[in-house]
């Protein structure tokens, strides 16, 4: 039997069966942006990393040395804002082919430095080895949090507001005009580049967001939006229902769409990679919480829906109710 039998997040259940063995301390293991322990009774740690393999999650020759470093960190660095947490120490290893030139792997740390300087993220080591064909760089985050701050996913609530944090697809539109080497001739689609190969991680918005009284549920948009929503709904165990027109589109994805042909509601909720934080706010506090943050960042926590409490999850568009799928990144999609 094949992955593709199983998919991704099969594949995860199955891989870590009977793998907590010492659940002292332990207060979340698998299943959410970052592992969670106590040793310290006035703080938590928070554990995440990721992989990042070349032709899989990025292609060096459409990307800087530069840009990959500050990228590779910048995903791990989302995770621990999604947990309302600060990043702290970051280890790197890295699998360098034959053919990556030193000049390259410099300008990867001088990016990832930049990042960490930015966040006071120290780089504490890792691991180098060599690679047959692909640049591999697997990046571990650790990262602190006082243990009323925590935000999961599976605490989304009946009556919740569904809110993000920033515009949706901006990242699956610059990773298109990369893959179909367009030009990039307008200040319009070098933003949209720039979101794909700079993201930024939102650790002050997630802060904020832990401080906040009524967040509920709480992950960052890297799969995309519907299956994001779909992590949240499966495991607090309700429904969802999301307005296609409040969806955050930005002016420039707007742009690309009516050049391209596309529909901007699809890349809304398909485009991975955008790194915005998606949250539940109980429905008493959420119009302090949106305004709060307006006033905190200068730009909206967009309402785009309501957490139900049971059925399948709907998109309204147009004042018509169509169900919701999963359409977001999967590395192992079923068949």
């Amino acid at each position: 039997m094949g992955l593709n039998r199983i998919g991704e997040f099969g594949f995860i259940r199955r891989m870590t069966r009977g793998g907590l063995v010492r659940p002292d301390g332990v207060l979340k293991a698998v299943g959410d942006d970052a592992a969670v322990f106590q040793s310290d009774p006035d703080r938590v740690s928070l554990v995440t990393t990721d992989l990042l393999v070349e032709r899989i999650h990025f292609l060096r020759h459409h990307i800087s040395g530069r840009d990959l470093g500050h990228k590779a960190l910048a995903v791990n660095l989302s995770d621990i804002a999604a947990m309302g947490g600060v990043p702290r120490e970051a280890f790197i290893s890295i699998g360098i082919p034959d053919d990556c030139p030193l000049d390259y792997l410099d300008a990867f740390y001088e990016g990832m430095k930049a990042l960490a300087d930015r966040y006071k993220v120290n780089l504490l080591g890792g691991d180098t080895t060599g690679s047959r064909a692909d640049l591999i760089v697997n990046i571990a985050v650790i990262g602190l949090a006082d243990p009323w701050q925590i935000r999961y996913r599976d605490t989304a609530r009946p009556g919740d507001r569904v809110c993000v944090t920033g515009n949706l697809g901006d990242s699956r539109a610059g990773l298109h005009l990369l893959l179909k080497e367009l030009p990039v001739e307008t200040d319009e689609f070098k933003g949209l580049l720039s979101a794909h190969l700079r993201p930024e991680p939102a650790i002050h918005e997630g802060l904020f967001l832990a401080d906040a009284e009524g967040v509920h549920a709480l992950i960052d948009v890297s799969d995309g939006l519907s299956s994001d929503l779909m992590h949240i709904l499966e495991q607090s165990e309700v429904g969802g229902r999301i307005e296609a027109e409040k969806l955050p589109v930005s002016p420039d994805l707007r742009l690309f769409c009516r050049r391209f042909g596309f529909d901007p509601v699809d890349w809304a909720l398909a485009g991975g990679e955008d790194y915005v934080l998606l949250c539940t706010l109980a429905p008493d506090r959420a119009p302090t919480i949106i305004e709060d943050f307006s006033a905190r960042f200068g730009r909206p926590l967009c309402d785009i829906g309501e957490i139900t409490a049971t059925g399948k999850p709907i998109l309204i568009r147009d004042g018509s109710p169509a169900n919701l799928h999963r359409s977001g990144w999967n590395h192992f999609p079923l068949t």
